[in-house]
């Protein structure tokens, strides 16, 4: 009998210590998401979006001639013009054609093929990034930010253009890059977002009217009540 109510009691004492010890193990993050707000010629992994969606990591996002979106999340918020394709990618958007204008506290990125454009600071900056026909131009608007070539994308630069690997668009310019000669020819279209729309390969018709579009309509101009919450 005694044998038995001590068998009880480890058990017992086993059950309840282990959800505490339990507490101390790194659980795994949840993705980062964001709201999409589009009203109507927004499609995200080729379907057509509602007025208010949900966008996690890997979603898709393609907006229709004179259709434009805007994605909110943690400290950021983003701009994405008419005829363009993105991917959301959690911290930061891939831009494979057109433009978005980004206005971020916490380092929110744009990556145009081997290009990366990155806040230089964590503090509420504003910065516009288009690729029409392969000519990406980044303009910092608040703030500055770096372009960055990313090692293992693109071709391999060379030595002596090493030093060039990373150059700072300080507030008030604008610089241009080709994207053929940083990063390499064009890749014909794989993936996600081959399957959508293959427009961006000549969909040079809004040429730098997106540009234009995203001065006048400046995503992101004003810093967001609450940066904390989308």
């Amino acid at each position: 009998m005694g044998v038995s109510i001590s068998r009880s009691c480890l058990s017992w004492a086993l059950s309840a210590l282990l959800p505490v010890s339990s507490l101390g193990q790194a659980l795994p993050e949840k993705p980062t998401g964001a709201i999409l707000h589009a009203q109507g010629g927004v499609w995200v992994n080729g379907y057509e979006a509602h007025d208010s969606s949900a966008i996690f990591p890997g979603d898709t996002i393609e907006t229709k001639p004179g259709a434009s979106a805007n994605l909110t999340l943690e400290g950021s918020t983003v701009l994405i013009a008419p005829e363009s394709v993105t991917k959301f990618q959690g911290d930061l958007l891939e831009l494979d054609h057109g433009g978005v204008s980004v206005g971020t506290a916490r380092g929110f990125k744009v990556r145009v093929n081997c290009l990366l454009v990155v806040p230089v600071v964590n503090e509420w900056t504003q910065y516009v990034v288009t690729d029409l026909n392969r000519n990406v131009q980044v303009a910092a608007h608040k703030l500055d930010v770096n372009v960055q070539h990313e090692q293992g994308r693109g071709k391999e630069t060379p030595a002596a253009e090493a030093s060039q690997q990373r150059a700072s668009v300080h507030e008030g310019e604008q610089k241009s890059y080709d994207e053929s000669e940083v990063c390499g020819p064009a890749a014909r279209p794989t993936g996600a977002m081959s399957s959508i729309s293959p427009k961006w390969i000549a969909g040079g018709a809004a040429g730098a009217g997106i540009l234009v579009w995203l001065l006048i309509h400046g995503g992101g101009s004003k810093t967001p009540a609450s940066p904390s919450s989308p």
